[in-house]
This record gives C-alpha cells, structure tokens and sequence, in this order.
C-alpha cells in the first residue's frame, strides 16, 4: 500500500509541475533567451569597443609619425578627425596634441583657437579646460590685448589650482609683452616665493626677479 501511496503521490507532483510548467514556460523560455542575448550583445560590445580603440590608437600613432616627419598641419588635420569620434581621453588627447602641432605648422590663429575650443568645452574636465586656458594665454600672448589675457587667467592664478604656476608665469610674460615691469616682477617674486611651484620655474623667476631688479 504504501508503494502506492507512493507512486500517487509522484504522479501528483509530477502534474503539479507539469501544469506549472505549461503556465509559466514561456516566460522561463523568454528570460533564458534574454539572457543569452544579452551576454552575446555584451561580448559583441567588449569585441568592437576594442578594435574601436584599436583602430584609433593606430590613427594617432600615424599622425605622430607624420608630425614625426615634419608634417605638422597634416598630423594635426589628423589628430582634429580622430578626436571627432574617439573615446573621450584619446579625443581630449588629440585636441591638445593638434593645438600643439598648428603652433609648430606656424598658425598660431588655429592653435589659439584649438586651446580656446577645449577650455570652453563644458564636457570636458576643469582641471584640463584650465590648462587648454593656460596654453591659450601662452600662444595669445603677442596677438591678443594684454588685459584680456590677464582676465582670463586670473581665476587659474588661484594657489588651490594645480596650474597656477604656468598662469603666474604666462601672466609675468603677459605684463612685459604690456611694457608693465613692476607688475611682471611681482609676479616673478610670487614664483619665487611659491614652494609648491617646481623647482625649475622657481628658479626661472628667481632669475627673472633679478634681472629686472637691475
């Protein structure tokens, strides 16, 4: 009797789970397969984002070598492209490293330009949108009026900014392009004086504050 009971007992189960089955089987079928599209697309993504990233660390290095060879203008067309569609940090690379290489193809209106491009850019990070200000103010310094320049690099002048020492030195530049000595030694001196500012450019203003003390 108890075999039975048993097997009556299976047999009750088994059409439980059957009858539970046909309810919900489409929905077990339905998440599986969800599963495994998502994994396939993921491994696809991880696939092309890596040639993607591929493809342009061989962009920027062919511009390199271009710019290698002498061919500023074109490595920096190149660099200004790839940077259109790459990833965020290899983009951001390429727009400083084109602005660099129109300063040595002689266009200093296309590297100001690039340099203000990138510290206008609100997606890009502060720290970074600064330094492109910083460069901005080195290339504009004998093209620009003297006063702008200062404007607009007073607020990277701050001592928490950690281009402060490059803006100080650009504005101590900025106000012997003007004619305006005292105010460029007194920048120098600030240098001087500034121990979180690196050794070299200490120096450099130490020197600076000497000479035009003379």
């Amino acid at each position: 009797m108890s075999d039975i009971f048993q097997e009556v007992d299976e047999d009750l189960r088994h059409d439980k789970w059957l009858r539970l089955w046909k309810q919900y089987q489409n929905y077990v079928i339905g998440l599986a397969a969800a599963i495994i599209i998502a994994t396939a697309g993921v491994t696809y993504w991880r696939h092309y984002d890596q040639q993607q990233r591929e493809a342009e660390g061989l962009q920027y290095g062919l511009a390199l070598d271009e710019a290698r060879g002498g061919k500023f203008a074109e490595a920096a067309d190149a660099l200004s492209s790839l940077a259109v569609g790459a990833h965020a940090g290899r983009a951001l690379v390429a727009r400083f490293e084109a602005a660099a290489l129109r300063a040595r193809a002689g266009d200093e209106a296309a590297a100001i330009a690039a340099y203000d491009a990138i510290a206008k850019d609100s997606a890009v990070d502060p720290t970074y949108r600064d330094l492109a200000t910083v460069l901005w103010g080195l290339h504009a310094v004998d093209t620009l009026d003297p006063q702008v320049v200062i404007d607009r690099l007073a607020p990277v002048t701050n001592p928490d900014n950690p281009w402060h020492s490059s803006a100080i030195e650009v504005t101590a530049i900025v106000h012997l392009k003007a004619g305006d000595r005292a105010a460029a030694r007194a920048d120098y001196q600030k240098l001087a004086d500034d121990l979180t500012a690196p050794r070299g450019l200490r120096a450099r203003a130490a020197q600076m504050v000497a000479a035009l003390q003379s």
